[in-house]
């Protein structure tokens, strides 16, 4: 029997199941090392046995991706997806540092400063666009970000966008009174035990340059954002470390307001409960990414992003976890709840959101977070 069909029965019969992951290998060494060569069959055959670890943040946004991407990918292809969840940025890098190559492959990240960031370690990858051909459907602007920082090149695939609003319970909270205030609702005197607030430094320190009328992407009174911090801090029932818990906090009506993700908002109207969602002036907007590391198995990685770029895909899942897609709407006919999302941006241009500077945040990330470290702890 020539290597062809050696190769075709023996991916046939693991396909079907008759052979199990560990049996298939073996055979595959053996003939591997029968016949020396590594045919194109033996290499669909390998492919055929990868897994493709996927870290998100968990809640509605994994459960998403879980029913509308993954499964679906792994009937497709038999490659399964492995997903773990992080409550933060700082938190999943810390996990990447002390991995092994290749332990972690795809991470749901959050702006172009953590790709910046994941870039200065050294963590990036290249992908080869050939094989993400659904890449030509997303906003241009929300890759060419990206294209800036790696020169060219592209370690991630844009996947959807937000923002980090203000959430407020109507019962207790008027539309008027949430619109007067803006960002200086989370300071307000009369909420002092009711109000709740993620514990990210640069969520605090943006909400502060806003709360002392700054620029957030460029602050020149940083004594008077941190007094704005801790002002917030002395009056929060807690500081609030996932979607999921935020989503509780304002559920049970332990919290009357604290700023949240747009989508998990939304969430909540759709489950009946009377949340309002604002975006202040010069709110904090932000994309997220499918980003690849280093040291991951390319061609299953940029398989998988090419299946969640496909527009039924994108929007399947952008329709669960209730964020916006990447993809362009001038491109891409998206339905009629995408369009009625908070964030979304019919025009595809983005000019309304106000994203994060990577080079100044990323400036002050080791002195700010060791800053707000210590004012989280009370000093």
């Amino acid at each position: 029997m020539d290597n062809s069909k050696r190769y075709e029965r023996l991916l046939e019969r693991y396909n079907n199941g008759d052979l199990s992951r560990r049996s298939f290998l073996g055979l595959i060494g053996a003939a591997g090392l029968a016949y020396g060569v590594a045919t194109p069959y033996a290499r669909n055959a390998l492919a055929a046995t990868e897994q493709v670890r996927f870290d998100g943040w968990g809640g509605v946004v994994s459960e998403a991706f879980r029913k509308y991407a993954f499964d679906p990918y792994t009937k497709k292809t038999g490659i399964k997806v492995v997903d773990g969840t992080f409550g933060s940025g700082d938190e999943y890098i810390s996990r990447i540092k002390a991995s092994q190559p290749g332990e972690y492959n795809i991470a749901h990240l959050s702006g172009v400063f953590d790709y910046a960031r994941y870039n200065n370690l050294g963590l990036t990858s290249e992908l080869n666009e050939k094989n993400i051909p659904n890449l030509e459907f997303v906003i241009p602007k929300l890759t060419n970000v990206f294209r800036k920082v790696t020169d060219g090149t592209l370690s991630c695939v844009p996947y959807d966008y937000g923002t980090t609003g203000i959430a407020y319970n109507r019962k207790h909270i008027s539309d008027e009174e949430a619109k007067e205030k803006g960002a200086k609702l989370l300071i307000d005197e009369k909420l002092k035990g009711k109000l709740g607030a993620w514990g990210d430094w640069r969520t605090r320190i943006w909400y502060g340059s806003l709360q002392t009328g700054q620029d957030p992407n460029n602050a020149t009174d940083m004594d008077a954002v941190w007094d704005a911090i801790r002002t917030n801090r002395d009056l929060l029932l807690k500081y609030w470390s996932s979607g999921a818990e935020l989503m509780s906090l304002l559920a049970e009506e332990e919290i009357y307001a604290t700023e949240a993700w747009s989508g998990r908002v939304y969430a909540l109207q759709e489950q009946g409960h009377d949340i309002g969602y604002m975006d202040p002036p010069n709110g904090f907007g932000w994309q997220e990414c499918l980003f690849v590391i280093k040291g991951s198995p390319m061609e299953a990685c940029e398989e998988l992003l090419n299946f969640m770029l496909a527009p039924e895909t994108s929007i399947a899942v952008a329709e669960g976890q209730n964020y916006p897609p990447a993809l362009d709407p001038k491109k891409v006919e998206l339905g009629e709840k995408i369009p009625k999302l908070p964030a979304f941006d019919p025009t595809g241009t983005l000019d309304g959101l106000t994203f994060a500077d990577p080079t100044y945040w990323n400036d002050h990330e080791q002195e700010w977070s060791k800053q707000f470290g210590r004012i989280q702890k009370g000093y």
